[in-house]
């Protein structure tokens, strides 16, 4: 009986110390609580434990022990340890341990060869101690497991601990916390600071980042979700020398394998060097692209001031926030072969000026198209003067006095928030034509070497763009001045006739064309009309349009008929060399009331009656002047007081999105209502309706209204001065 007693009471104290090997249910112990679920290491090795009495009988068996050895409880319980587990071969050495420790020589530890149930020998690792109870009796404890196991774990544990102080990776683990808990050398290679300055302490404590609070967030939010995060890039500290660090770290929530967790791992690389090289790579990319489209975007047209406005645009806001295109006035005011001056002050005409949001810089640059003089000691002088890039990476109070015009500008741009400055001669054929202005506010970054270079390559381009369009408008404006000299300068004393006139070129590129009209006092009270147009633009039409109408003053005054005048006006611009006009030629004879008129390939004519409908005169089209060999025929209809005749050139009524027919209904539209208007109202009528902004071609606008002939000029009428 008391055997049976002890076993039965060794067999509850072995059920009581099964059950105590997990730990209850409870609150992580992280958390200062008992934990809620088993886990952790001990269930990787699968720990058991084996009580022995002092005889070397087993007095208590965990179901671990089962599990390694393969014997249950009740195989197990009361029968000697050494004759159940251990070979023969092995027992002498057993019980000469036993004998240790039971004698109190210490525990034993070791791999020692164990028979399994199934009759293989597994090696076990066994840790082995003495036990007292209250009444002095010995006990020896086993704590076993299984060898491989611990072989494996030990190998894991081996190889996370030197891929963790040997990883070029820096890797951290942080606490339930969020509390450095493990930093590894390359952590704190990167940080710049030891692991004891980490340890314990949360990201925002430990690392000087400006990005701490993003980190710190994504830390949270991956300990609570779960979902890592992958290669984020964060600023890290600055380096010496003051680079600013970039990484790329990835956040892991960790989990025991009973999927409790305990923290979130991190792992940062120093991508600083890359990440800078990439930025470099890109902006080298960007300023390629950016010149690349400075050839398509900048001179598509001989517009000086378009042309500014393209370059003002291509650079705003991909390269500053506010960009101003200001030329020299002396370069505007005529034609330079040479250079210009290199000291003193300057006198700039701003051509465009752009910003990339509404700004207070805006007021403090100067107005488009009014001159702006600058002392010597402005920033955008000394650029013109020296023809060389200035640059202020980081602008300072006294800077924005030498940048702004004036005291009050300098306000606005400090205002504005402009902290880096920049400008570039637009320099092309060895002269400074002005410069490129260039301001960075809301762009944190200050200009740098690189961008002078690619802001000077998009000025040189520029100012080649700008120089052919100062050409062109030098050329276009003396081809005008000739053409206005060339034109009649008053109006001539015309006998029962009353005249009004208007020459305007080409709005959109100031081009200037071969129009030009005439009212010539005959002999005998007659009056000639003319209109006509040399094909061609520019001086050369110009000059050929002063000579077709010299000639025809010259035939007018002979009194030949309409169509005899342009058979000799045909002869005559056939040799001068290729070129061609067309031409409406009429007589007024106030005496008959009668007109003739004559067509060289011109748009027709509208005859206005006093009181009745406008019409188009149906002449016969005949040919352009100078393709030869086209008779040319007269017309005559009655031209009573107070009647009118419109000449005009093409340029009234052609245009390159409605049809002819519509555009000359528009015109005798027109003159339905200005019938009652006088005749300079009516002609300012005519260009305001029907002429655009960007009409490319010149008009010449004639009209005449007969009135009663007085006695008085009964007589032959004298020539006038046109």
């Amino acid at each position: 009986m008391p055997g049976r007693l002890a076993v039965r009471s060794r067999g509850a104290m072995m059920e009581r110390m099964s059950a105590a090997a997990l730990p209850p249910p409870g609150p992580d112990p992280a958390n200062g609580e008992l934990a809620v679920e088993p886990g952790g290491l001990l269930d990787v090795l699968g720990v058991a434990a084996v009580v022995l009495d002092a005889s070397g009988r087993i007095v208590l068996w965990s179901p671990q022990a089962e599990t390694i050895f393969g014997y249950p409880a009740h195989e197990a319980l009361g029968r000697p340890a050494a004759r159940l587990l251990v070979e023969e071969r092995h027992r002498d050495r057993v019980l000469a341990l036993f004998e240790q420790v039971m004698s109190g020589g210490g525990p034993w530890a070791g791999v020692f060869p164990v028979r399994h149930k199934d009759g293989r020998t597994i090696p076990v690792e066994f840790r082995n101690t003495r036990l007292l109870d209250s009444q002095g009796r010995r006990y020896a404890l086993g704590l076993a497991t299984d060898g491989a196991t611990v072989r494996r774990v030990e190998q894991d544990l081996a190889l996370s601990s030197r891929l963790v102080a040997h990883s070029p990776i820096g890797l951290a683990v942080l606490d339930m916390d969020l509390r450095f808990v493990l930093v590894n050398p390359a952590m704190e290679r990167i940080a710049g600071r030891s692991a004891d300055a980490h340890l314990g302490r949360t990201f925002r404590q430990a690392v000087a980042t400006p990005d701490a609070d993003m980190v710190e967030s994504a830390l949270r939010e991956v300990l609570e979700t779960g979902a890592p995060l992958l290669s984020r890039s964060v600023r890290g500290p600055l380096r010496p020398g003051g680079r600013q660090q970039i990484w790329s770290i990835s956040l892991y929530r960790l989990e025991t394998s009973a999927q409790r967790v305990v923290g979130v791992a991190a792992s940062v690389v120093d991508i600083t060097d890359q990440h800078h090289a990439a930025r470099a790579a890109a902006r080298a990319r960007r300023r390629l692209a950016v010149i690349a489209d400075a050839s398509e975007r900048v001179g598509t047209t001989l517009d000086l001031d378009l042309t500014a406005h393209e370059l003002a645009d291509l650079v705003v806001p991909e390269f500053a926030d506010i960009a101003a295109v200001d030329v020299l006035e002396d370069i505007l005011s005529g034609p330079h072969h040479g250079g210009t001056r290199t000291s003193g002050p300057a006198v700039f005409r701003a051509l465009a000026v752009k910003a990339a949001y509404p700004t207070p810089a805006e007021e403090a640059a100067d107005p488009v198209g009014e001159p702006a003089r600058y002392g010597a000691e402005r920033l955008v002088t000394q650029c013109a003067r020296t023809g060389r890039p200035v640059l202020v990476e980081r602008v300072t109070d006294d800077d924005l006095t030498r940048i702004a015009r004036a005291d009050s500008a300098a306000r606005l741009l400090r205002q504005a928030g402009v902290h880096s400055y920049l400008a570039v001669p637009l320099r092309a054929r060895g002269v400074v034509l002005g410069v490129l202005d260039l301001k960075r506010a809301r762009n944190s970054l200050p200009f740098d070497r690189d961008d002078v270079l690619l802001a000077g390559e998009l000025a040189a381009r520029a100012a080649v763009a700008i120089d052919n369009a100062r050409w062109y408008r030098h050329q276009s404006q003396a081809a005008l001045a000739l053409q206005r000299h060339l034109l009649p300068h008053g109006p001539a004393r015309l006998n029962g006739l009353d005249a009004a006139y208007r020459y305007q070129p080409a709005s959109a590129a100031v081009e200037v064309g071969g129009d030009w009209f005439d009212a010539i006092p005959l002999p005998g009270g007659e009056t000639a009309l003319v209109v006509g147009d040399v094909m061609g633009s520019g001086i050369n039409a110009a000059a050929t349009m002063g000579q077709v109408r010299t000639a025809a003053r010259t035939l007018a005054a002979l009194g030949l008929p309409p169509a005899v005048v342009l058979t000799h006006l045909d002869r005559t611009v056939a040799g001068l060399d290729e070129a061609m006009a067309t031409c409406v030629y009429a007589v007024y004879d106030p005496r008959r009331r009668i007109c003739r008129l004559a067509n060289a390939g011109h748009p027709p004519p509208v005859h206005v009656p006093a009181g009745r409908a406008p019409r188009l005169l149906d002449l016969p089209t005949g040919a352009p002047l100078g393709v030869g060999g086209v008779p040319f025929e007269t017309v005559e209809i009655a031209f009573e007081a107070g009647d009118e005749l419109v000449l005009y050139t093409d340029g009234l009524v052609e245009t390159r999105d409605q049809d002819i027919d519509v555009r000359l209904a528009a015109l005798t539209d027109l003159l339905a209502l200005s019938s009652s208007l006088p005749l300079e109202q009516t002609c300012d009528l005519l260009l305001g309706a029907l002429r655009g902004p960007d009409d490319h071609d010149d008009v010449a606008l004639l009209i005449a209204r007969a009135h009663a002939l007085a006695e008085a000029e009964g007589g032959g009428g004298e020539e006038g001065a046109p």
